[in-house]
């Protein structure tokens, strides 16, 4: 008979053997994750429509034909040129829907929309082998794809078509694909499909690319909603809110006067600051941080009118010594509280608090939610891995002076819920003042 073995739970086994458990490290550890995160809404004329698709900051650079038909350095890459100017990946969405794909009687474009009529099929007789086809794709008179067959039949899709397998092949100069067409309409519907979406996802900084007050609000109330509700955390950067009160919404209030393309619109500075707010590590302040996108900002305020948007809680941008700068990393929150004071107003503390929220969330549904028993022992885990990630915040002087002992983790009002306190976190703010007095004798 052979000797026991196997799993164990508990020290009870009777037969002599080796009882052995593996088991990984939990997957979910008390380390800081990385901000950069950013998510937005593009019009675009490439691209799948109803989804939401995340880019890199390298992959745009390097792949943006493919992803979104036209080159880094094409001037309707201009929003996205701004937004990954800091953000390190982007939830993209293309705006709208019923865009029509370009076609001809060999191929249709891979997506809707106007880029698919800068597409032609070129049919050759192969030289080496005239019995078959050369069939190559071009986009803007560059091929992207040559694929040699005997007929249409062995065609394969490539980036940009889809091969019509029953045509038939014959000698062409140029086949354009044509009748391609954009979304007509980019409406209140369009953004709260892409509201619908981008929800599930976790990012630092979300862009509402809309300028007309009924959007607007509609992106404020989804954020406000998310943070509170539902407890994702986040900031949203959008145009000129007016009626925004709250710590989780940026207002961006200079217009746009001039960029490197025609027709910008004048609010097309929230995509820079979108990714610049996404991009902002958590130790780290945008006052005073010098733009560096495209675009000519209108930065002609007078003193008076600067302190007066500080105020009213305007994130704003204002000309030193010809340079475009932030004034102040400010949010449009105004109603203070006893518990909710003036250090709320701060992207800084807000980018503090969001890390402590999202990472504990991250951490106790992964290692804790279902797992950890809920007595002193588990309790003592959890309190460990809190204490970890803010001594973290403490290492790269995002708080100061942190003691551990601010920190509690007792069991809840039930059998299964643990109620975290931590009393007294010292946000650290970055530098903005400096009052000098200097005493001669």
């Amino acid at each position: 008979m052979a000797l026991g073995g196997g799993t164990w739970q508990v020290q009870n086994k009777v037969l002599p053997g080796y009882y052995v458990n593996f088991s990984s490290v939990p997957r979910a550890s008390a380390a800081l994750s990385d901000r950069g995160y950013a998510a937005a809404p593009f019009e675009l004329s490439w691209g799948p429509e109803g989804t939401v698709f995340p880019v890199t900051s390298g992959e745009f650079q390097k792949n943006s034909k493919t992803i979104f038909g036209y080159g880094y350095d094409h001037p309707k890459m201009l929003p996205l040129r701004e937004i990954f100017t800091h953000a390190i990946t982007v939830y993209c969405y293309r705006l709208g829907s019923g865009a029509v794909k370009a076609s001809n009687t060999l191929a249709t474009a891979k997506y809707g929309g106007v880029r698919g009529n800068d597409i032609t099929i070129v049919v050759a007789a192969n030289v080496d082998e005239p019995d078959l086809w050369d069939v190559t794709t071009y986009v803007d008179g560059v091929a992207v794809d040559t694929q040699t067959v005997e007929d249409a039949e062995a065609l394969v899709s490539n980036d940009w078509v889809d091969f019509k397998t029953e045509a038939t092949l014959s000698a062409s100069a140029g086949m354009p694909l044509t009748n391609g067409a954009d979304a007509t309409t980019i409406n209140g519907e369009a953004h709260q499909a892409f509201l619908d979406k981008i929800e599930p996802y976790a990012y630092n900084a979300l862009c509402c690319p809309a300028s007309d007050a009924t959007t607007v609000r509609l992106y404020q109330q989804f954020c406000s909603r998310v943070r509170d509700e539902v407890g994702s955390k986040f900031q949203l950067v959008a145009w000129q809110p007016s009626t925004a009160d709250y710590e989780g919404i940026i207002g961006v209030w200079n217009t746009v006067t001039h960029s490197t393309i025609a027709d910008v619109p004048t609010h097309s500075l929230v995509y820079w600051v979108a990714g610049a707010q996404a991009g902002c590590a958590v130790n780290k302040s945008l006052t005073n941080f010098k733009y560096d996108g495209e675009l000519t900002i209108d930065t002609d305020y007078t003193q008076a009118e600067l302190e007066a948007a500080l105020k009213a809680g305007k994130f704003i941008f204002h000309n030193v010594n010809g340079d475009t700068r932030v004034l102040e990393d400010i949010n449009t929150l105004l109603t203070l509280s006893d518990t909710k004071g003036e250090i709320f107003q701060s992207n800084q503390t807000i980018r503090v608090c969001d890390q402590i929220a999202n990472d504990a969330a991250v951490l106790f549904g992964q290692k804790y939610l279902g797992t950890v028993p809920n007595d002193a022992s588990g309790r003592a885990s959890l309190w460990g891995d809190i204490t970890k990630l803010i001594q973290q915040l403490d290492d790269i002087r995002a708080v100061e002076n942190f003691d551990p002992e601010i920190v509690t983790c007792e069991q809840g009002d039930s059998k299964k819920a643990v109620l975290c306190v931590v009393n007294g976190l010292n946000v650290v703010n970055a530098m903005a003042q400096l009052y000098m007095s200097v005493i001669i004798q």
